[in-house]
């Protein structure tokens, strides 16, 4: 998505440790207009499948989740990172292991909004590692739910991740793949697609 990487090498900034920041449109400070052409994209790139639900984790993933939601006309769900008194009953959860946070954590979803019969496309900010992908397809596999695919904003090529998500057999669209990145020259190189 030619829009998403010119915006990334413009307002991007390449930190050490391979972090690419972007917060300046995507997950601090967000843009709304931006977000509805990243919408549209996921709309156009799951054309033709059956999708009731979105699925997220909070919380970078949720704006952009609910924009494109508005395309499919479906909720979203977003798994939290805490459990809290407002999450009554019966849960779904997995260990999520955070590249940028560094550390693990639980994810939660209340079984009141995920389970058999639902049809379910993943949506994301980033992916580095698939860890946090791999926790939803885990919730989502938990509750008799059917993974239709999962579509992240920016996949870190050069990580493993996108190849472990795909190995296990996901359909993932990613709109911008980094293939490297440099925080010497601040030089971003996006995959062909």
């Amino acid at each position: 998505m030619k829009l998403l990487e010119d915006r990334i090498r413009r307002d991007g900034t390449v930190r050490e440790g391979n972090v690419l920041k972007v917060d300046r449109f995507l997950n601090h400070q967000m843009d709304i207009e931006l977000f509805q052409e990243i919408g549209r994209e996921f709309k156009r790139r799951f054309a033709g499948e059956e999708i009731n639900k979105i699925l997220t984790i909070e919380a970078s993933g949720i704006g952009i989740a609910c924009v494109a939601a508005e395309f499919f006309h479906v909720p979203v769900v977003f798994a939290k990172k805490s459990k809290t008194k407002n999450i009554a009953g019966d849960v779904y959860t997995a260990q999520v292991e955070s590249f940028t946070h560094g550390g693990v954590y639980e994810i939660i979803v209340s079984k009141e909004f995920l389970g058999e019969g639902d049809k379910v496309l993943l949506i994301d900010d980033f992916l580095a590692n698939g860890k946090a992908l791999e926790g939803l397809a885990k919730l989502i596999k938990d509750s008799g739910a059917e993974l239709v695919g999962a579509g992240v904003v920016i996949e870190k090529g050069f990580q493993r991740g996108g190849e472990a998500i795909r190995r296990m057999g996901i359909r993932l669209e990613s709109l911008a793949i980094v293939e490297s990145m440099d925080c010497g020259t601040g030089e971003i190189i996006f995959r062909p697609q």
